[in-house]
């Protein structure tokens, strides 16, 4: 049994939920003062959504639909929690003549290679560069997330000096570098 998906989500106000049944499965819409985010599931859980709460059960009782079940839970509170309020990723790059800087929909990155980085940012998400800290900020925690990550996949830092682009609060495990005799 998951103890995320037997838990009731609470609906906040402001946030209006809704739920189409299509020949792909469940529709699963949130819309909120932030903006609107709609997802498919799959139809082994059944999702049901009444004024200020929504459950979860599960179809059959499977290993695949109690695996289903808390994540379904998770991803669902995760878009009620991003239409409220966005989600926020920070990331700071390091090193001497790393640069970053956002022209319109497009980020701009000097990382030490013999060419600059350009990596579009997608839609829904805005990013912002001061100096050396990159904001990633959106209501879609997956897409978030995702990006992120990808940004970070870039440069990582290196163990020796801590060069690279890392995120706020990841600490750097450092190596010691040779001895000199």
């Amino acid at each position: 049994m998951s103890r995320i998906g037997k838990q009731e989500i609470l609906i906040p106000a402001g946030v209006k939920v809704t739920q189409s049944v299509s020949s792909l499965g469940n529709t699963f819409t949130v819309v909120g003062p932030k903006g609107t985010l709609t997802k498919n599931f799959r139809d082994d859980i059944t999702i049901v959504v009444t004024d200020k709460i929504i459950t979860l059960n599960i179809k059959r009782n499977d290993k695949f639909s109690k695996s289903l079940w808390g994540t379904y839970a998770s991803h669902i509170k995760n878009m009620i929690a991003g239409v409220v309020t966005p989600y926020q990723k920070k990331l700071i790059l390091e090193g001497v003549g790393f640069k970053s800087e956002v022209k319109g929909k497009v980020f701009n990155f000097a990382l030490g290679f013999s060419h600059p980085v350009i990596v579009p940012i997608p839609a829904g998400i805005t990013a912002t560069a001061e100096k050396n800290n990159i904001t990633i900020t959106g209501i879609d925690k997956e897409l978030v997330g995702s990006f992120a990550a990808s940004i970070r996949a870039l440069k990582k830092p290196e163990p020796y000096k801590g060069k690279g682009m890392r995120y706020e609060g990841e600490i750097i495990r450092r190596k010691q570098g040779k001895k000199t005799v």
